[in-house]
């Protein structure tokens, strides 16, 4: 063959090749939607809303936030944290997952049937079981679950609640009856900033995906806000000096958004602390430019830099050091 023949056919394999590593890195990525990750002796814990069957909640476990791996790591079912039917409330609508630790026991926050609902658990990876089967409050329709443990021992739940939009609220969370305290049902926050409500994909109102830490004094509120189908669907924060508010939030919103992460529908996740003591932020962005589903896992890194004029941590990204987990 001649050489002017083969150096075509050199390319071709070679685009072919970058064509199929593309694809395989794709399929080695993770889809968790509203992901969360828990982090316990040298592990990370990761879970999130799942694409597809079996229903419920799947775990992954990592030492070093970009290798992922099953537990069973037997390459056949998932390791589930919890199933639809295991004694456990609900029947579609798994959503937004969170693991907490409570004395010797873990529980899994989550949403079903657009109910917040908690299950217990004596390992970290499940199975989480219920010995009572029902939501935490059927009053009203409530979804994305986060509970608060504060300083003196008392626990919050800060969870969506539906009023012509979807809005953040919050309430004492009583553990021993596994019931929100009604009468402390306070909102949180309201769309007050322009990047929280834009033109690219109308809807109600939407504040949703809630994450609160407490440092110096300050509680700080993580939360996402659009429709999570919009590509301006994104991350921002708002602090206060009490549990209930009132929320103050920052003038530099949006913190996660695609306009600095690079991809559309940057939201809805969790903040966590690495082995270091380092924060990170786990969202979810779009499949693509132009499709939502399947949301791809991502874990970005966070700065914070304590304002000493407020006292109040100033809260940005390191966009240059976004991971994109990956099953090995």
């Amino acid at each position: 063959m001649k050489h002017h023949l083969l150096i075509p056919l050199i390319f071709a394999f070679s685009a072919i090749t970058t064509f199929c590593n593309l694809i395989k890195a794709q399929q080695n990525e993770i889809f968790f939607a509203d992901p969360s990750i828990y982090y316990a002796k040298g592990k990370y814990y990761l879970t999130g809303t799942r694409a597809h069957s079996p229903v419920g909640f799947s775990v992954l476990i990592s030492k070093n936030l970009t290798d992922w791996y099953d537990p069973k790591q037997d390459g056949k079912k998932p390791t589930m944290l919890l199933n639809k039917g295991n004694n456990t409330y609900g029947n579609q609508g798994f959503w937004a997952p969170q693991i907490l630790k409570k004395g010797k026991s873990y529980f899994l926050t989550y949403t079903a049937n657009e109910q917040v609902a908690i299950a217990k658990s004596e390992k970290i990876t499940g199975p989480y079981i219920q010995t009572k089967v029902e939501p935490i409050d059927s009053s009203a329709k409530n979804i994305d679950s986060f509970i608060f443990k504060d300083d003196n021992g008392k626990y919050y739940l800060y969870h969506v609640r539906f009023n012509r939009g979807n809005f953040i609220w919050v309430a004492e969370y009583d553990f021993k009856n596994g019931k929100i305290k009604s009468e402390t049902l306070t909102q949180c926050l309201k769309n007050t900033q322009a990047w929280e409500t834009t033109a690219n994909y109308p809807s109600d109102p939407i504040m949703e995906g809630p994450t609160v830490i407490k440092m110096k004094g300050y509680y700080y509120l993580f939360y996402s806000a659009n429709h999570f189908r919009n590509i301006d669907y994104a991350v921002g924060y708002a602090t206060a000096k009490s549990p209930f508010g009132p929320w103050t939030k920052f003038s530099g919103n949006p913190l996660i958004h695609r306009s600095n992460v690079g991809e559309n529908g940057a939201g809805h996740g969790d903040l966590f602390f690495d082995k270091k003591k380092k924060p990170y932020y786990v969202y979810h962005v779009h499949y693509s430019e132009s499709e939502v589903a399947a949301r791809r896992t991502r874990i970005v890194p966070l700065q914070f830099k304590l304002n000493k004029q407020t006292g109040i941590y100033d809260i940005s990204i390191q966009k240059e050091k976004i991971i994109i987990p990956k099953t090995r």
